[in-house]
């Protein structure tokens, strides 16, 4: 998925976002202040952040909250992928602002380190970019306004501890609080899914109450229904053996290949230089011996399970089959990658034999539905894998349900970490947003303003939400400041209007909400900083074996100079694909 944005103007002023600070002038009277000029420059070279940011985020608002709508990304290798979920969009996009770049970075690492709140990232972001704007616009200096907002973070952090009105107990069923983690654009079966999860995590857990996520792997496979997904003993990849071994009964020793199963590719860049038929003769002859050495070596360690990601050589899978040794061809590197975390053995790049092969009681062919899936199992209960395995019609739906379930298992592991919930759907951001408009009224100086522009960015979220959800925002909007306003922090935004978060089941852990304020506040504080994007222009690559002579210099100025400095100043100049 590509887009081009040339121009992007400034998003539409909506009714939650309260109007810009218009009594700011008036509260910075009597501070310091920049010159017009200098305001002027600050605020444009903010813009050109903001820009980016902006764009960003429309991609990704309309995809916020259970009710979002869903992109059709076409990526550059041509698979064609239907997803809400924040971000596999941003992995799909094919950016060029190096702030978007930036931004996607953070975002990836709070969908990797806690595995919810991506969205959460890009739209608080630029609700926080666009209130500091309108208060450079308004004369509020560059360093105070950065001192402010880390302050007021600072309080909200402090503050999102006193919100967790539940945990999970150590021997309670976890499937209450992963319901509303995993329940995503509407996802099909999610009561089903929510409670499968729930048994897979609650079995791999340890005898210490501790919790590995890989110890859950997920295995799709196209037919069937999501009812007839399933939690099976072991590990379990797709794919079926290539070869006639199809089973291992017992003693399973395992070896992971990143490399061909058979010689090295023809068209390797160093290749051999044969002058007659002779040295093509020995050529082949050697190469044939080298690949009956190296299965030979595999078989002498008693490895017995070989996966393979690359290309199978049938001569070798015969001489494999001969040895007994049984042929696995892995569909992704991240499968093999999982195989190498549960089996605690390394990835190898050539046909040689691990010096610590994986060890399993048996490996074996199963027919699941309408495919086959290779089965991993070890003996008694000592099985350092469960694997769920997920069943549906399309393609589209199963990956749907995967990242959900991966969401769940996320989830379960953060509350092993850290047991206690806050309240969802938007609750915990309007009960934050009144904490700071309350201190924010109180205080004098430069704080005050600052801290109230931080309470109608954190409004921007469930207005977002209510948006999605086809309600009327305004309207929302204001029955929620007034319950909030009571005391009832517990008020958020559902299907049909405001709703009890505690009451319908809405939680979202403290550990992801904290983690994504983290990332937040580490972004905007550092493009408050940035004072100019500046992009070296691509110069064209002089053709090999010319001599760099005077002349040639001369027609071709270095990338260093100003000429050929592209400055991304205005939002004019601001693209991303």
């Amino acid at each position: 998925m590509s887009a081009t944005h040339s121009h992007v103007p400034s998003a539409p002023a909506r009714d939650n976002r309260v109007s810009s600070a218009l009594e700011l002038p008036q509260r910075l009277k009597q501070s310091p202040r920049e010159g017009p000029g200098n305001r002027g420059e600050e605020a444009q070279h903010l813009l050109g952040s903001t820009a980016a940011v902006q764009t960003l985020a429309n991609v990704i608002r309309p995809c916020y909250g259970p009710h979002g709508r869903q992109k059709l990304l076409v990526t550059t290798k041509g698979e064609t992928v239907c997803t809400g979920h924040a971000a596999a969009i941003l992995r799909a996009l094919e950016l060029e602002h190096p702030v978007a770049w930036f931004l996607r970075e953070a975002a990836q690492t709070q969908a990797e380190n806690s595995g919810d709140g991506t969205s959460f990232v890009v739209l608080l972001t630029e609700a926080l970019l666009e209130q500091a704007e309108q208060l450079l616009g308004a004369g509020l200096p560059r360093p105070q306004l950065r001192e402010a907002y880390a302050a007021a973070m600072a309080e909200v952090l402090s503050t999102l501890p006193t919100l967790a009105i539940r945990s999970l107990g150590p021997l309670e069923d976890p499937s209450w609080a992963l319901y509303s983690v995993m329940n995503t654009h509407t996802l099909s079966h999610t009561h089903y899914l929510t409670k499968l999860v729930a048994h897979a995590c609650w079995a791999a857990r340890e005898l210490d109450g501790s919790f590995r996520a890989e110890q859950v792997g997920v295995c799709t496979l196209q037919g069937g229904t999501p009812e007839d997904s399933c939690l099976l003993p072991g590990l379990v990849m797709s794919g079926k053996p290539c070869g006639q071994m199809t089973f291992v009964l017992s003693g399973a020793r395992v070896a992971l290949f990143a490399c061909p199963f058979g010689p090295a590719n023809s068209n390797a860049l160093a290749t051999a230089r044969l002058s007659s038929s002779a040295d093509l003769a020995r050529f082949r002859t050697g190469s044939e011996q080298l690949t009956e050495k190296q299965v030979g070596q595999l078989a002498a360690m008693n490895i017995n399970v070989a996966v393979v990601w690359g290309d199978i050589d049938e001569d070798t899978l015969t001489l494999a089959d001969q040895h007994g040794i049984m042929v696995i061809q892995a569909r992704s590197r991240a499968q093999l990658a999982y195989l190498s975390r549960v089996f605690g053995t390394p990835l190898l790049l050539h046909l040689i034999p691990p010096q610590n092969p994986g060890r399993c009681h048996r490996v074996y062919r199963q027919e699941l539905g309408g495919d086959s899936a290779v089965v991993f199992e070890w003996e008694g209960t000592g099985t350092p894998a469960l694997t769920l395995v997920l069943r549906g019609a399309t393609s589209q739906g199963l990956r749907g349900a995967e990242q959900a379930v991966y969401h769940g298992i996320d989830a379960y592991f953060q509350l092993c970490q850290d047991p206690r919930l806050i309240p969802g759907a938007g609750a915990t951001e309007m009960a934050l947003a009144k904490m700071l408009l309350d201190k924010g009224s109180k205080l004098e100086g430069l704080k005050g303003p600052v801290f109230l522009a931080f309470a109608r960015a954190l409004r921007v979220l469930p207005t977002t939400l209510a948006e999605n959800a086809g309600l009327v925002a305004s309207e929302v909007m204001a029955e929620m400041t007034g319950a909030h306003q009571v005391g009832n922090f517990l008020i958020g935004v559902g299907a049909e209007g405001i709703i009890n978060a505690s009451r319908e089941g809405v939680w979202d852990t403290l550990t992801a909400k904290a983690q994504a304020l983290r990332a937040v506040a580490e972004v905007v504080l550092q493009l408050l900083t940035v004072d100019d994007i500046v992009m070296a222009k691509k110069s064209p690559t002089l053709m090999q074996g010319w001599p760099p002579d005077f002349k040639t210099t001369n027609k071709h100025p270095s990338p260093m100079k100003k000429e050929n400095i592209k400055i991304l100043g205005t939002k004019k100049q601001q693209h991303f694909q």
